[in-house]
């Protein structure tokens, strides 16, 4: 009787923590996110949404000149997925404190690697990663602070941040295609596929499929450690003449290498014989 009372009495316990963990009461400045995919990037701004309740915002809650940590609660964070460019200024893809310094017709909007967890307004120079200005513009009421992202291509995207009756923006600019490329030749390395086809060759096995992953290692990057892997391939299928073109061009690029690779006296040798 009294294990099951203890038992009981714990399942109760860990219910009420559970319960505690889960529970929350609304806040006055909600939490929201807001993501867009942008080509092969990924743009999420999260913000606490702070709301007007009949005070005057631009000017009096919110000063003119002073920094102001674009919302309440947390920092309001922007992460890019990689690399973008911010009304044309180059920005490392990453997660950045969003701080602004509001005035009545012109913004500063700086992008800070400092994210602090409170949200704070004091600001690190030296880990300031980008400012910009913008004008800011009339817009239709906004009873809540909200980030739109608007008008968005494969290639830009707008970000609006509207609170009242003013809005400002700026457009980010993503290289889709370059990443989309680079992304699709990061997906398949090089030197992995260059591992799996040698391994092929050694073991004397599923030769045909060690064929062609050699040629994508070498259409991804052409050096000498998969030009002359694909040289031992076109031998192993008594290719001959491709054979020799390709070891003397594995031996040219090993010629340019700052240091003579490990088994480039075997390879020569290698060409070598096959001339014979």
């Amino acid at each position: 009787m009294r294990k099951a009372a203890f038992v009981f009495s714990l399942v109760l316990v860990f219910t009420v923590i559970s319960f505690a963990q889960d529970f929350r009461t609304p806040r006055p400045s909600p939490d929201a996110t807001v993501s867009q995919y942008v080509g092969v990037t990924k743009i999420t701004i999260d913000y606490s949404s702070p709301a007007v309740k009949d005070r005057k915002i631009w000017g009096e809650l919110v000063p003119f000149g002073e920094v102001w940590r674009t919302g309440a609660n947390e920092a309001t964070t922007i992460t890019f997925t990689d690399a973008v460019s911010i009304n044309g200024n180059e920005l490392a893809g990453g997660t950045y404190a969003i701080h602004c310094i509001p005035n009545a017709n012109e913004w500063e909007i700086i992008f800070s690697k400092d994210v602090p967890v409170d949200g704070s307004s004091t600001l690190d120079p030296k880990k300031e990663a980008l400012r910009i200005k913008v004008r800011s513009e009339e817009h239709h009421f906004m009873e809540r602070m909200t980030f739109l992202l608007t008008d968005a291509t494969d290639n830009s995207v707008n970000v609006v941040l509207a609170w009242e009756k003013l809005k400002v923006a700026f457009k980010v600019d993503v290289k889709t295609q370059d990443l989309t490329f680079q992304k699709a030749r990061d997906a398949f390395k090089w030197n992995q596929l260059m591992a799996a086809a040698t391994y092929s060759l050694d073991q004397n096995t599923n030769i045909e499929e060690g064929y062609k992953w050699i040629q994508a290692s070498s259409l991804i990057n052409e050096n000498y450690w998969n030009t002359r892997i694909l040289a031992q391939y076109y031998a192993k299928m008594n290719k001959k003449s491709e054979a020799v073109s390709t070891m003397e061009k594995a031996i040219e690029l090993g010629n340019k290498m700052p240091n003579a690779p490990f088994d480039f006296d075997r390879m020569k040798q290698m060409l070598a014989d096959w001339k014979k």
